[in-house]
């Protein structure tokens, strides 16, 4: 039975899982990982606002470095369906465990009024995931995208999606929505999905990105990558080429930054040139655009990798 989705033949080199044990690195954080702190009035505005709603952020659950930054911009990426994760991924400082009871109804309202205060040109709604529940919480993102139209029509809309354990018509719910951007993160090379992304299946992943873009052609689909978990040039490369096989347009490569000790630690970390050949790698391959740098998270600079990737 041949696959819907295209996997390129595997080239990896003999020895590359050997090259690649996980060890803490010896040296401190390089200085091009240090950021500096914004919590002027608009970052102020922003805290205010989410928590008069009672909203979470992926940006504070996930201890994103650039929140600062991007929060004094009043860009921020929504998480709704919660603060529990029902899985429990190696990398991510979201809290994991069983949620208590179903989805908040009234969220994708709330989210929609945020964007409204805040006065957004652009939107993007993230969730942890929801494997409790039949659709895996789909149907709040069709809502919420619906809230976020009604109240702010010119608003455009990401939106960051779990795998939905591969429920395809789950899939369809949400690009049936018509966001401006799907996005699902492939997060990091096959061999090390067990270890990274507990619960998640790599070749799932792929098709999801591909049946996305079958369901809806015109829509940019994008995924992410965090690299300096032990993944090997060679394997970088062949994930790269795959997801391109895909037709995936928007691509985002990060320095992978352990949160706190009980997660996966960092092997090394990536140089910002190492970086930049990634990018021009990645666009010899077809991506429309490449965000490739070591502070880069999926929501950064969203606006304008969506504005790129139609251009």
């Amino acid at each position: 039975m041949n696959s819907p989705f295209h996997i390129i033949p595997n080239s990896f080199t003999p020895g590359a899982e050997a090259e690649a044990v996980p060890t803490p690195p010896s040296h401190p954080r390089p200085d091009w990982l240090k950021v500096r702190f914004f919590g002027g009035e608009n970052y102020q505005d922003l805290k205010r606002i989410m928590r008069s709603l009672d909203l979470h952020t992926v940006c504070e659950s996930a201890r994103c470095p650039n929140q600062g930054e991007c929060w004094e911009h009043r860009t921020a990426t929504f998480m709704i369906l919660g603060d529990i994760c029902t899985r429990a991924c190696g990398f991510c400082a979201v809290p994991s465990g069983r949620p208590a009871g179903a989805p908040d109804e009234g969220e994708p309202e709330r989210v929609a009024q945020a964007v409204e205060q805040m006065q957004l040109r652009y939107a993007v709604v993230t969730s942890v995931n929801r494997d409790d529940q039949p659709d895996g919480g789909s149907a709040i993102f069709a809502r919420t995208i619906a809230a976020i139209r009604e109240r702010v029509p010119d608003c455009r809309i990401e939106v960051l999606i779990p795998d939905f354990r591969g429920d395809w018509p789950a899939l369809e719910t949400v690009i049936s929505a018509r966001p401006d951007v799907l996005n699902h993160n492939i997060e990091t090379v096959p061999r090390l999905y067990r270890q990274v992304r507990r619960g998640a299946i790599y070749e799932r992943s792929l098709e999801l990105l591909h049946r996305a873009k079958e369901m809806a052609p015109a829509t940019p689909v994008k995924t992410g990558m965090m690299l300096g978990l032990g993944e090997t040039r060679d394997e970088i490369l062949q994930t790269l080429t795959e997801l391109a096989a895909q037709g995936v347009d928007i691509l985002t490569l990060g320095q992978y930054l352990q949160p706190t000790r009980e997660h996966l630690p960092v092997v090394r970390f990536v140089h910002p040139d190492e970086f930049a050949e990634y990018k021009c790698l990645g666009q010899q391959m077809g991506f429309r655009h490449v965000e490739s740098g070591p502070l880069v998270r999926s929501s950064y600079h969203a606006f304008e990798q969506e504005r790129s990737a139609r251009s």
